[in-house]
């Protein structure tokens, strides 16, 4: 409740590019992509990213952060800057290195799923605050999670810039992403 409250002022009040968050999230992770290779909360190739914790084949919230998430990174792709699109799990089980390029790739060809063991997973939780659950077992798509809703801006360095609510449109959430980026 508070931090919804903190959200709405920070949202309501923050203007001016470099703005901070007014509470502590983000931290160090080590993860494994969907290519089996090990990625942290740097990005390799020196790109802002926006990234989300939730599972590839959620029936909920990620079916509508997720292709937010690919518009914003192909409309500022149209102002000439890259940004990557990441996916943390909540369903390990299900979302693992054999099977979630697939579902990646359908959201954005450059979406990156990342997954790993228990405690390197709670590690991000952690980091990022994120309370997860399995909620109930849905007869067509199974497991159902509850789990945070917002798209976490980060500068290349794995730093959080700031946080995007996935209920905006693409304008809008463009909008945040290049007033912290396109610096």
């Amino acid at each position: 409740m508070i931090r919804a409250a903190l959200l709405a002022m920070f949202f309501a009040t923050s203007t001016a590019a470099g703005s901070s968050l007014p509470f502590d999230t983000g931290g160090a992770y080590s993860l494994t992509n969907q290519f089996g290779q090990t990625r942290t909360q740097s990005d390799p190739d020196g790109h802002a990213q926006l990234v989300f914790f939730g599972y590839a084949n959620c029936p909920g919230i990620c079916s509508a952060a997720m292709p937010l998430i690919a518009d914003v990174v192909d409309a500022v792709a149209g102002h000439g800057i890259t940004l990557r699109p990441v996916m943390i799990t909540v369903d390990p089980a299900r979302d693992t290195v054999e099977n979630m390029a697939i579902p990646m790739a359908n959201y954005h060809p450059d979406f990156i799923g990342l997954t790993g063991s228990p405690a390197a997973l709670d590690t991000a939780y952690q980091a990022f605050n994120i309370d997860h659950k399995l909620v109930y077992d849905d007869p067509e798509y199974g497991p159902v999670f509850s789990h945070g809703a917002l798209i976490y801006l980060m500068d290349s360095r794995g730093e959080v810039l700031s946080l995007i609510p996935p209920v905006l449109d693409t304008r809008r959430a463009t909008e945040i992403a290049l007033k912290y980026i396109a610096r």
